[in-house]
């Protein structure tokens, strides 16, 4: 009961803080009638004295943060135990594996997962032929013949690229 009147108080706690700010003037609403002629005084500087609506707003405020603290108080301290519920199947199974990287301790209980012997690869040959050594196709390069000053200059002959 005292946390139902405490939710009530809380929420109309806040709709009057935002009818509180909503109706208060803004700072900068002098503003406006020009920046030489005294004005800046109150847009930047210190404002005087409080009015009804800015302390109003602030006790509110206060009162807003008080219930605030005591609810999250009485929720944490009110905490009941867990009731341990009746899963089923689900109760029934191992606990999880550990995770990635981590080493898990053996079970002393035997395991009910079947699994293939660990044997060392063979060393004999596979029925998967093999491919040749070198499989690229081997281009022939033209030698150069040796000119003599009878015949012509030749032009240097470049390999084939390859590509």
């Amino acid at each position: 009961m005292l946390m139902l009147t405490l939710n009530v108080i809380y929420v109309l706690v806040a709709i009057a803080i935002i009818a509180m700010v909503l109706m208060q003037r803004g700072s900068g609403a002098a503003a406006g009638s020009g920046f030489g002629a005294g004005a800046s005084g109150t847009v930047f500087g210190a404002r005087g004295a409080s009015n009804f609506l800015s302390k109003s707003t602030k006790w509110l405020a206060v009162v807003f943060f008080g219930i605030s603290l005591f609810m999250a108080w009485q929720a944490s301290h009110s905490a009941r135990p867990v009731v341990q519920q009746n899963l089923g199947i689900m109760a029934e199974q191992p606990a999880p594996a550990a995770a990635a990287g981590e080493l898990s301790k053996p079970s002393q209980s035997p395991s009910t997962v079947p699994s293939a012997p660990i044997t060392a690869p063979s060393t004999t040959p596979s029925s998967v032929p093999s491919a040749p050594a070198s499989s690229a196709p081997v281009e022939s390069v033209p030698v150069e013949k040796e000119t003599t000053p009878s015949t012509p200059a030749q032009a240097p002959v470049t390999p084939p690229q390859g590509g």
